[in-house]
C-alpha cells in the first residue's frame, strides 16, 4: 500500500505488520454493524442473559423488566445481525446467542466485561 503521505515510514516492517491487519471493506461493514447493534444498553443486557441460556422473549422481558413488544424489537435487531438465534418449541420461540464469529467476538466482549465488573486486579 502507498503512503497518502509519499514519505517513507519510519518502521516499515511494522507499518506492513499493521497493513496486514487492516479489516477487509466487507469485514469491517460486518464489525460495524455488530458494534452499532451491541451499542445499546437493552441489547447488552439481552446478550448478557443469553450467554449461558436461551430464553422466550417473555423470559427476556422479565429479567429486563420491559414489556414484551419492546424486548422482541431488540431481539428482531439482534436477529437481523445475527447475534442470536431463534429455535421453535411448539408455539414457544426461545433465543440463544449464534454460533459463528460473532458468538465468538461477544465471548470475548462479555470476558472483557466480567473483568470490568471485577474491578481492577488487587
Amino acid at each position: 500500500m502507498q503512503s497518502v503521505t509519499n514519505q517513507p515510514a519510519i518502521d516499515p516492517a511494522a507499518v506492513a505488520t499493521a497493513e496486514r491487519q487492516t479489516l477487509s471493506p466487507m469485514s469491517e461493514r460486518r464489525m460495524k454493524r455488530l458494534l452499532e447493534v451491541l451499542c445499546d444498553g437493552t441489547r447488552l443486557k439481552i446478550v448478557r442473559a443469553l450467554r449461558d441460556n436461551q430464553l422466550a422473549a417473555s423470559d427476556l422481558a422479565s429479567v429486563l423488566g420491559r414489556s414484551r413488544s419492546a424486548t422482541s424489537q431488540h431481539l428482531r435487531v439482534l436477529r437481523e445481525a445475527d447475534v442470536v438465534q431463534p429455535s421453535r418449541n411448539g408455539n414457544v420461540v426461545r433465543y440463544k446467542l449464534a454460533s459463528d464469529i460473532n458468538a465468538e467476538i461477544l465471548e470475548d466482549i462479555g470476558h472483557a466485561f466480567d473483568r470490568l465488573e471485577r474491578g481492577p486486579a488487587a
